[in-house]
C-alpha cells in the first residue's frame, strides 16, 4: 500500500487479505466465513446504530458508527467479489449531476 491510498481502499484490502483467514483469529474472516446472510445482518445492524446516532447521538457517536458502517460494507463487498474501485468509479460518474436526474435515469432501466 502506498501512503497516498485512500484509507477506505486501505482497509478494503486488509479485509480482502482476511478471505481464507482463520475465522478463531480475524473479526472479518468469521464474518466472511459465516457467509453473506450474517454481513447482511452486521450490515443492517450498524445502519441502524447510524440512524439513531445522527438523530440524538454526539458526533463522536455518529463519527463512530459510521466507521462502522463503512467497514461492514466493504465486507460485503468483498464478500461478493466486487472491488470497491467500483463503487468509487459510480460515485465519480454521478458526481456533477444532480440527483434528481441521476434518480430519474435509472427508473427507465
Amino acid at each position: 500500500m502506498t501512503t497516498d491510498q485512500h484509507i477506505l481502499d486501505q482497509l478494503y484490502h486488509v479485509i480482502l487479505s482476511r478471505k481464507g483467514a482463520s475465522p478463531d483469529s480475524s473479526y472479518t474472516a468469521s464474518l466472511l466465513t459465516k457467509g453473506i446472510d450474517k454481513i447482511l445482518k452486521k450490515l443492517g445492524e450498524e445502519a441502524t446504530e447510524t440512524v439513531i446516532a445522527g438523530k440524538g447521538g454526539t458526533n463522536e457517536e455518529l463519527t463512530y458508527e459510521s466507521a462502522d458502517l463503512c467497514y461492514h460494507l466493504l465486507v460485503l463487498l468483498a464478500a461478493r467479489d466486487i472491488p470497491a474501485d467500483a463503487v468509487w468509479k459510480e460515485l465519480e460518474r454521478r458526481f456533477g449531476t444532480s440527483g434528481i436526474a441521476e434518480k430519474a435515469s435509472r427508473a427507465g432501466s
